[in-house]
């Protein structure tokens, strides 16, 4: 990929939002060479705890920012999932104590969503490309001809109004999106509301409770605990009609709905980080596009927490966005590419919405009828062949078809599916050793002039030895050879090697040489 060169003037990309999508889609385009400017309301990390749950899938995109470690460190694997009757009484459990799955890492963590921001927001300092601006407002966004969208802000410390042109804007604004409102999209309901209220305390007592996910089956007051940290607890309970967080804004006032899970510790010994109301939807919006302007994150979708997938989803949006951005903006690749974007990332999301749909309605609704089912059938789903390992893979949907992924058959069974981080014969995984372009991973030797043609074309070559981890799954797809994205995505699998070269588009990443580069910059750690 032509790397853009620096100069003054406008960067191409406005992101209107710094919370995890907006920061991560930032470094990412960074990462690429892409100018960014970030803008917030906020002047720095918002405070109060929101998404507590991401898996292994989402935590290859925390290794590709270069934040891994940092969240191993401020992070918990969790256990699995056990749920309970009304008496509290464990009726079924998924154990995944000890998992780690085809990527590397542990399949379900736990954390407190400050502490992951502040992790991104210091990362993407080391991206010279990128500036984030808090303490603004957007007010008004508007396309200017084809090419360029207008940015109107203020700053709300001292009232100046300014202006930008950018040549796309994504909008990772949130629910209230400005930049939903821009495009002219709306929210389509996917027929599921509820009321809930999120407690979250700190406590240096141990609670000696099962260290994973308590999904209390109560559809009188359903509820569910997890361990967020150390020290550090959650707790959400369906609200009651009638019901809001002001009934609940106290340490004595939550003791009687939490006390099953904290016998015999006093509410001294308790502290109320934050108490609120949220309302649990599943919605999507019908458009994620209007001109150069793009929607991601909870911009584009909302969705109930019961598969811990709501931040994932943004992430994932950010993750198959910024490398076909940032390959149109260096004319690598074809406007047309980011048409791929809605047609893969929509119906992902809408699938992984009505999952959570799904799984929030069997274990919270159906009065006594389904609590009687829920005893019936959870315990047993061990019993149904291969059932239990599926549960617990956690695997998201494979993408659809696009330009950039081609038709799934039984033949082809790895388009649009991941490539796992595998551990390779050197002892380091995947995503260690490719550095965010398209890749060929392959079973036989290239030729020299195939080798020559992935060169020039800016794609890796990892060819992967009999036995490997790597080698099995492209047997198991049925396959000699696969080009993977950047994004970890099987572009095209199969037996012709020659084809799978040739399908390789230009993309050169950022530390690639570039003819006539005008200055070395420092590289991807």
């Amino acid at each position: 990929m032509n790397l853009p060169q620096p100069s003054a003037g406008p960067p191409p990309v406005v992101i209107v939002g710094a919370g995890p999508v907006g920061v991560t889609a930032a470094t990412l385009l960074g990462q690429y060479g892409v100018r960014c400017l970030v803008l917030d309301r906020w002047g720095g990390v918002y405070p109060q705890p929101r998404a507590v749950h991401l898996d292994d899938e989402i935590y290859r995109v925390l290794t590709r920012l270069g934040i891994a470690e940092q969240f191993a460190a401020v992070s918990r694997p969790t256990r699995g999932l056990q749920l309970i009757d009304r008496g509290h009484r464990v009726f079924a459990v998924l154990d995944r104590a000890g998992d780690h799955g085809r990527h590397g890492h542990p399949r379900a963590n736990m954390f407190d969503q400050p502490e992951l921001e502040q992790l991104m927001r210091t990362n993407v300092e080391d991206q010279s490309t990128v500036t984030v601006r808090g303490n603004v407002e957007v007010t008004d966004i508007a396309q200017v001809g084809q090419s360029q969208v207008r940015v109107d802000f203020t700053d709300r410390l001292t009232g100046e109004h300014e202006s930008v042109l950018a040549t796309y804007v994504l909008g990772c604004d949130g629910a209230n999106s400005v930049v939903r409102r821009a495009i002219g999209a709306t929210m389509l309901d996917l027929k599921f509301e509820q009321r809930w209220l999120v407690i979250d305390v700190s406590s240096q007592v141990e609670l000696d409770q099962w260290d994973g996910v308590h999904q209390l089956c109560d559809p009188e007051r359903a509820a569910t605990y997890m361990r967020i940290g150390a020290s550090r607890y959650r707790w959400e309970f369906r609200l009651l009609p009638g019901e809001t967080a002001a009934s609940y804004g106290s340490i004595g006032a939550l003791m009687p709905l939490i006390r099953p899970w904290t016998e015999g510790i006093d509410s001294d010994q308790v502290e109320l980080v934050r108490v609120a109301e949220y309302n649990f939807r599943a919605q999507l919006a019908d458009r994620w596009r209007g001109g150069n302007m793009f929607l991601l994150g909870d911009a584009a979708h909302l969705t109930p927490p019961f598969v811990g997938q709501g931040l994932g989803a943004g992430l994932r949006d950010a993750m198959n966005l910024s490398w076909k951005v940032a390959g149109v903006l260096s004319r690598d690749l074809p406007e047309s590419v980011l048409d791929t974007y809605e047609v893969e990332r929509k119906p992902h999301a809408r699938a992984l919405i009505q999952l959570a749909r799904l799984i929030g309605v069997s274990m919270t609704q159906g009065g006594r009828a389904g609590d009687v089912l829920r005893k019936a059938i959870a315990p047993r789903l061990h019993w149904v062949p291969g059932l239990r390992d599926r549960l617990l893979d956690g695997e998201t949907p494979p993408l659809c078809r696009s330009d950039f992924v081609e038709r799934r058959t039984l033949r082809h069974p790895l388009n649009g599916r991941l490539c796992p981080n595998a551990l390779l014969a050197t002892g380091l995984r995947y995503d260690e050793v490719t550095h965010g372009g398209f890749v060929l991973v392959t079973g036989v030797p290239l030729s020299p002039d195939q080798q020559a043609l992935l060169a020039d074309r800016g794609t890796e070559v990892l060819e992967v030895s009999p036995g490997s981890a790597l080698h099995s799954w492209l047997a198991d797809g049925k396959a000699t050879a696969a080009l993977v994205r950047p994004d970890f995505t099987v572009l095209r699998a199969g037996r012709d090697v020659a084809a799978l070269c040739a399908a390789a588009p230009v993309f050169r990443r950022r530390n690639d040489p570039v003819p006539d580069e005008a200055s070395s910059r420092k590289a991807r750690r």
